[in-house]
């Protein structure tokens, strides 16, 4: 109790760290949510300067190979970053409940599976990438590019993971400030680092590739040395022996939104496959509309990993009511950002097509893309809101099977349709793979609350607890 006690009052003195239990919720939410979305724009942001340096400093096959390379590398690190999230739910939960023991453990924890599974990925994705790139269907003359891009990349992968776990961590008690931070500087020395090796020393897609991990090391030497000075992770040998609880725990948490991504990934892996049948002014347009949908639908998920923080948080402390006026934040969020960036894609298709490409070809494939996508985002937004809150509460296998449905909508569209409509048809493929995911992840988000609001009661709080609701934050 008086341990408790003392370590609340450490947390309300450290601003960058927010109880989502206490307090209202929409200031809470945007006190997260702005520099989470600010982290997730740069992050998109330098991702995309960095193939536009690639595309502009090396051609359209050299962006080509770089893009082809998005959703191979999406498997392995969005594996990763789902596997983190879910350790972050589980952390969040901790947090709210205010069981700082329990807390410590689930971190030892986290950070042996994170070091077993840096080896274990590490070797897997280059011993396959090859054999991966040949299954996409990859253009000979972009498999070069891609095999040197690729074997630093997922030979540094490690990186990814220790900043995307670290990140994880510090999102699930609130703290939003330090990826910020960490995403700041490591954006600038990639793009410093992109233009010496391209422009300076005339290398070519390797340097990018070396770029991106050493800005992730870097990224994820900030986020721990950020975690190792909060007050309540204290953490010794006991929270690092073998518990075999909180392994089963933390990896029925963290696997099935891991396979959830990865699941995401194959799916976008087939549509790669598909369009890079049909030559390279293909592979170019799907790599370019990518990273567009990519930066456009930052804000919404971003929104959803708002969500999620503050649902764990207070699924752990039985704030069942507090959840559904979260929602509401979000959603709203989700359809500002809509209006917004919709409009961009469908008003201004040619503008953004030709800030990433610049053969005839490509470029008006890209513009038939964007505007369907575009007016169809507000689907997708919602999804990654309510998705999040499903996770939040503590029920991944859900999301995960939401991942097998958009993934075989993808699919049988794209299959179905690109002989008859062409490039088109990858675009309704991924509206069809949204609104089929959404209306699934709305009915499990209702069938996980509901019966929570319909028996709420209020949980016995401990008495720092009766404090803290009198000075309000």
């Amino acid at each position: 109790m008086i341990v408790e006690l003392f370590y609340w009052i450490r947390i309300m003195k450290d601003k960058k760290i927010i109880d989502f239990t206490i307090g209202k919720p929409s200031s809470l939410i945007m006190r997260f949510f702005w520099p989470l979305l600010l982290t997730s724009m740069l992050q998109q942001l330098y991702s995309f300067v960095d193939v536009m340096i690639v595309g502009k400093g090396l051609g359209d096959n050299a962006f080509a190979a770089v893009g082809n390379m998005g959703s191979l590398f999406f498997l392995i690190v969005g594996f990763t970053f789902g596997l983190a999230n879910g350790f972050g739910v589980l952390i969040a939960q901790s947090f709210g409940a205010k069981n700082y023991q329990q807390l410590c453990q689930r971190l030892g924890c986290t950070i042996h599976l994170s070091i077993g599974l840096s080896v274990v990925l590490t070797s897997l994705s280059i011993l396959i990438l090859p054999s991966a790139l040949r299954l996409m269907n990859t253009d000979p003359l972009l498999m070069p590019d891609c095999l040197k891009y690729g074997y630093i990349v997922f030979g540094g992968v490690s990186m990814a993971i220790s900043y995307n776990v670290s990140a994880a961590i510090l999102r699930a008690i609130g703290d939003s400030r330090t990826p910020l931070k960490a995403i700041i500087i490591s954006s600038i020395i990639n793009l410093a680092l992109d233009s010496f090796f391209i422009f300076t020393l005339g290398m070519g897609v390797e340097g990018a590739a070396i770029a991106t991990v050493l800005s992730q090391f870097l990224s994820s030497l900030i986020c721990i040395s950020r975690i190792r000075k909060i007050s309540f992770i204290n953490l010794n040998s006991s929270h690092f022996r073998n518990s075999r609880q909180t392994y089963i725990v933390l990896f029925s948490n963290g696997l099935p939104m891991a396979f959830m991504n990865s699941i995401t990934a194959i799916g976008c892996m087939v549509v790669q496959h598909n369009v890079n049948e049909y030559g390279v002014a293909y592979t170019t347009a799907y790599s370019a509309c990518s990273k567009y949908l990519n930066l456009f639908m930052n804000p919404a998920a971003t929104a959803g990993n708002a969500m999620s923080a503050y649902t764990s948080q207070n699924y752990g402390a039985k704030e069942y009511n507090r959840i559904k006026d979260g929602l509401k934040v979000c959603l709203f969020i989700s359809f500002i950002t809509y209006i917004l960036l919709g409009t961009v894609m469908v008003l201004f298709p040619k503008t953004l097509a030709e800030i990433l490409i610049e053969g005839d070809a490509p470029m008006k494939l890209a513009c038939d893309y964007l505007p369907i996508c575009g007016m169809s985002l507000i689907f997708v937004d919602c999804l990654f809101v309510i998705r999040s809150g499903v996770q939040g509460m503590g029920h991944p296998v859900p999301t995960m099977w939401s991942g097998v449905l958009e993934m075989l909508l993808r699919i049988i569209v794209v299959y179905t349709f690109m002989g008859t409509v062409g490039f088109r048809a990858a675009a309704y493929a991924e509206i069809c793979a949204w609104v089929g995911a959404l209306l699934y992840n709305v009915m499990m988000f209702s069938k996980f609350l509901i019966p929570k609001l319909r028996g709420y009661e209020e949980p016995e709080r401990r008495s720092h607890f009766s404090f803290a609701k009198k000075v309000r934050i």
